[in-house]
């Protein structure tokens, strides 16, 4: 894929598109609490841990969050390494 839309796997078989993240956190915090909550409001949160603990949290550019049961250190470095053109391909 050298010129289409890089993928990235957040696990358990679950793609983001990379050019629609804006950013990868954790959720610990109060105002990514917020974050969540607010999008789950608006019907714009996508729960991609199959009823794990959530432990990353993805905001895109199109104001949707998804919940990711892997470390948010582990998505960078998927991120990472897939805009690099190195690692796995999805």
């Amino acid at each position: 894929m050298s010129d289409g839309i890089k993928l990235i796997n957040i696990g358990f078989g679950n793609i983001v598109a990379a050019n629609r993240v804006i950013a990868i956190v954790s959720p610990d915090s109060a105002p990514i609490r917020r974050i969540v909550t607010d999008a789950r409001d608006r019907g714009q949160l996508v729960d991609a841990t199959y009823g794990r603990r959530t432990r990353a949290v993805i905001i895109t550019d199109s104001s949707h969050v998804i919940l990711s049961a892997i470390q948010p250190e582990t998505v960078a470095h998927r991120f990472m390494s897939n805009r690099d053109g190195h690692g796995e391909e999805t």
